[in-house]
């Protein structure tokens, strides 16, 4: 099955064209091609498609090999240049290598074409590779950077390797305090199996997963936190450290406390109290309420007798209204 190629071919001759095609033919290749011999021809079919690789004329009557390879450079999209020219001369060939030329063919030699074509675009893709690997290792790195969680690295040996500002914050250790120290420092007395289990997960490749315990700040004191942690492997896939992701939720686990306290203490309180239950005897007339034992009592001491309600003594407002226009009345 042939390999599909996309060749833009800068040159005046038609059959100059085919010869080229022939020869990628010859060698496995379906090119599929445009031919352009003007300055607005080429920059239009860089507009408008993808090219594995631009193989240009170096002598043409309208445009210039030099001029297609500038132009072809301020687009800045790194495409493979090879000229394929019927001019000899080293110096031709230095000075267009110089100016970002990827290669200078003669046309009585195609059998080089091939060949260069073939590395040209492998070191393309190389470097279109390494440009987009440190493009998302940039946004990783920012995204570290810039995270509300401690997010740090060990390895194997429990020794810390990278520290983000909000690790600084939560833990109180800067960087250079804390890189190449054992993570131990920040394990209370108490939690140092958990650290030995942990590792130990990592060396299998298990994901540690998330979950809470506590950690041990510079100043000594203990918080929670919530943590999740992972193998890191190198490119070959062998395990060589863990990345370790920290939430502090000492205030979530106070404020949870809190709660918890508050409806112990609301559950107490209503326990402690004594509330008036069943029928309540009460006379029409005077409102005092028949208690079993004492007869009959005035609202105000019946309340005190069953309950630890406080009576306050004052008169609302109808009532004071209705005083006041009997006051009112008397001689």
């Amino acid at each position: 099955m042939s390999k599909v190629i996309n060749v833009l071919v800068v040159e005046d001759s038609e059959s100059d064209t085919q010869l080229l095609l022939a020869e990628l033919r010859r060698n496995g290749y379906e090119a599929r091609h445009r031919r352009v011999e003007t300055s607005k021809d080429l920059q239009n079919a860089i507009e408008q498609n993808e090219w594995d690789v631009v193989v240009s004329d170096y002598t043409m009557p309208q445009f210039s090999g030099s001029e297609a390879l500038k132009l072809v450079n301020d687009f800045k999209r790194d495409i493979p240049f090879i000229f394929v020219s019927g001019t000899h001369g080293e110096e031709a060939a230095v000075r267009m290598m110089k100016a970002g030329a990827d290669d200078y063919i003669v046309k009585g030699n195609l059998s080089r074409l091939v060949p260069a074509i073939e590395r040209e675009m492998t070191s393309a893709r190389a470097r279109h590779d390494r440009m987009r690997a440190e493009a998302i290792t940039q946004q990783f790195a920012a995204i570290i950077e810039s995270s509300e969680d401690a997010i740090y690295a060990k390895d194997l040996d429990s020794t810390i390797t990278s520290w983000n500002p909000a690790a600084e914050r939560i833990y109180g250790y800067r960087a250079k305090e804390i890189i190449g120290r054992s993570i131990t420092v920040l394990f209370p007395g108490n939690q140092r199996d958990e650290l030995l289990g942990t590792m130990a997960q990592v060396r299998r490749g298990d994901f540690v997963g998330s979950y809470d315990t506590e950690r041990q700040r510079k100043d000594g004191r203990i918080i929670s936190v919530h943590m999740t942690s992972s193998p890191i492997r190198n490119t070959g896939g062998k395990i060589i450290g863990a990345s370790v992701i920290t939430r502090d939720i000492s205030k979530q686990k106070q404020d949870d406390q809190d709660c918890l306290n508050l409806i112990a203490d609301l559950t107490r309180a209503l326990g402690q109290t004594r509330l008036p239950g069943g029928l309540l005897p009460i006379c029409s007339s005077c409102k005092r309420i028949r208690e079993n034992q004492n007869g009959w009592l005035p609202i105000e001491t019946y309340l005190a007798n069953t309950s630890d309600a406080t009576i306050t003594h004052g008169i609302c407002p109808e009532c004071s209204d209705k005083f006041s226009a009997e006051a009112e009345k008397q001689p």
